[in-house]
């Protein structure tokens, strides 16, 4: 890569920057690539690439595939404009008796959102170039704004789903300043356009941090706005509780974290079949071996694979409170049926993240729904891509045939949204889920097995095992 970005430049500057330096720094796999060159637009089409497209308005830019990647490659002359908060911000003394070329940078690093994405990467000389104490921030695990926290997030309210995803990708946390901006300006993500935010709410849940993202959003109070059923779910459920590591909703997005990374996204058709999925359960219980039939149905793609799956002795499937009914039967003379059923429910339950007001009358459940903002995200047209995944579920599933020929994931194919491919995933992070042993081991659950008997229950004595020691799957 470097080599590339070394030999496509000749005659001028040319730097990596941004997120991509921060992470080869951290070892960390970037998400994607950016350059920014002293040569113009014009010039990078004509002389470099010539067969790279200009996208962009405000801050057009020069868009790359290469090897399959795409490259955004930037020109300091459309980066000159001065933006509010950065404007009166004069030379310091020790740049003034600098060359152009630092000047040049070093107006650049301020108009960046954080520090830790304002470094810049010379591949001619190996040399990084730190203007904003972004080397500083990354040794303290911490995000602060090149600027004052609050300025720069009035000027850009996605600045703090931008900043929450990268505390989630690395684990680090915010500086007091910037935390307290967040908490301030929270409702300003009101503004962004839709659009802009369903992009942003992709960044988050599809590239390995879905879990981690939930619970920052939740922290700040964002996720009342972006994603209100699930944090009435999450008011729910916390009320007796300090932890949320045993709820369904976040061994979930754990399970789908293990299979994602920043080089590895899914689509987010992906992480809304998911918490489709899971709203049909939490306004429909079922029986926790009809969840785990559901998600082997979508993993092996035909009823008879189920079946034989089912019949191993993988022990018995976990109970969640309130997704699962308890005690969960070993045997089920209708479990095709009520499969199928979940299925239907599962569909239905689309229209949560598409329509108002189905939204609003989930909420009604809920005491509190009134302090949860009525806005969805998904739009019509990913509607339709969430059920193409579902289809033919809710229908007679001895004829049911969605086979593929291999257990490793196509991360291409996932990050394009493939049906099949979606489909397949899913139903693997969902019988993860329902295999695992929970640390504080459902008590309520053991007292209805132990009442109830065990004669047509799953028995309990068997370990529960991960789908990963089940398969030889590399994903």
């Amino acid at each position: 890569m470097l080599t590339r970005v070394k030999s496509c430049v000749a005659g001028f500057a040319a730097y990596l920057v941004g997120g991509c330096v921060r992470d080869l720094l951290l070892k960390r796999v970037p998400k994607d690539f950016d350059v920014i060159t002293t040569a113009s637009l014009q010039q990078i089409k004509k002389i470099v690439f010539q067969r790279c497209i200009i996208i962009g308005k405000r801050f057009p830019i020069c868009q790359v595939n290469m090897y399959g990647t795409k490259i955004e490659v930037s020109s300091f002359s459309t980066n000159t404009n001065d933006v509010k908060g950065t404007k009166d911000i004069s030379c310091s003394n020790e740049l003034k008796c600098c060359d152009k070329g630092d000047i040049l940078l070093w107006q650049n690093s301020m108009k960046r959102d954080f520090t830790i994405n304002g470094l810049f990467f010379n591949p001619f000389n190996s040399r990084i170039y730190d203007y904003v104490n972004g080397v500083r921030d990354i040794r303290k695990n911490k995000v602060c704004t090149v600027i004052p926290a609050s300025v720069s997030f009035d000027e850009d309210p996605a600045r703090i789903l931008r900043g929450l995803r990268i505390a989630a990708r690395l684990g680090f946390e915010f500086s007091s300043e910037t935390s307290s901006a967040i908490r301030e300006l929270s409702s300003s993500i009101r503004l962004i356009d839709k659009a802009r935010l369903m992009m942003e709410m992709n960044y988050l849940l599809s590239y390995g941090a879905a879990e981690s993202s939930l619970r920052l959003l939740r922290k700040y109070g964002l996720l009342n706005m972006l994603l209100p059923f699930q944090a009435a779910y999450f008011s729910d459920q916390m009320k007796d509780k300090s932890n949320d590591r045993d709820l369904m909703l976040m061994k979930l997005l754990a399970n789908l974290d293990k299979l994602l990374s920043a080089d590895r996204p899914c689509s987010c058709c992906l992480w809304a079949a998911l918490l489709t999925f899971h709203s049909a359960l939490v306004n429909s219980p079922q029986d926790a071996q009809v969840i785990r039939a559901f998600g082997a149905l979508m993993y092996f793609g035909s009823w008879g694979s189920t079946v034989n799956f089912l019949n191993q002795d993988i022990g018995a499937p976990t109970p969640f409170i309130p997704e699962t009914l308890g005690p969960s039967q070993s045997k089920l003379d209708n479990l095709m049926e009520q499969t199928s059923h979940l299925a239907s429910l599962v569909k239905l339950s689309v229209d949560i993240l598409t329509s108002l007001d189905a939204l609003e009358q989930s909420l009604d459940k809920y005491s509190e729904a009134s302090q949860f903002s009525g806005l969805v995200l998904v739009s019509r047209r990913e509607r339709e891509r969430v059920l193409v995944i579902f289809e033919g579920l809710d229908s007679d599933l001895t004829s049911y045939e969605r086979t593929r020929g291999m257990h490793e994931i196509d991360y291409r194919l996932l990050k394009n949204g493939d049906p099949d491919e979606v489909r397949f995933v899913l139903g693997k992070v969902i019988m993860d889920t329902m295999s695992e042993v929970l640390p504080c081991a459902s008590t309520e659950y053991h007292q209805l097995n132990k009442k109830a008997g065990t004669g047509d229950l799953a028995d309990g004595s068997n370990p529960s095992v991960s789908l990963s020691t089940l398969f030889s799957s590399k994903s």
